[in-house]
């Protein structure tokens, strides 16, 4: 009977040596995990994050006027940009923010826009060289 408890004991602890140790590795690639992990963590952190950014545009969703009048007003844009390369015709277009002036003269055309909020000028020259030259 003691030689059974003593093997039964032996037995016990003989598959506490035949474990392995535990070896900790990182999830987080900054802290030394796999790289590979990056993109679902990043993923994971954007679905569970509930803040919002209440200075970004995203945080108010445009409105139908909005959108139709940017709209309106990029097909202005578009109509003044393709009649002064085509036909060399100059214009002006104001909206509520800026004023853009086209002068096209001798196949330079420049462009100035006026911020009407803070008065800042903006001048860029397409199609030719600045001051002339021969």
């Amino acid at each position: 009977m003691k030689y059974i408890c003593l093997f039964l004991v032996a037995l016990l602890f003989s598959h506490a040596t035949l474990s392995s140790e535990l070896i900790y590795i990182p999830k987080n690639p900054n802290f030394g995990g796999n790289p590979l992990n990056a993109n679902g963590l990043l993923a994971n952190a954007q679905a569970q994050n509930k803040l919002t950014d209440p200075s970004s545009s995203s945080a108010r969703p445009r409105t139908a006027l909005e959108r139709f009048t940017e709209s309106i007003q990029s097909r202005a844009f578009s109509t003044l940009f393709s009649n002064a390369f085509s036909e060399g015709a100059n214009g002006v277009l104001t909206t509520d923010d800026f004023t853009v002036i086209l002068d096209n003269v001798d196949g330079v055309l420049t462009v100035t826009t006026t911020d009407l909020n803070t008065g800042d000028v903006t001048e860029i020259v397409i199609g030719g060289a600045a001051g002339g030259g021969g």
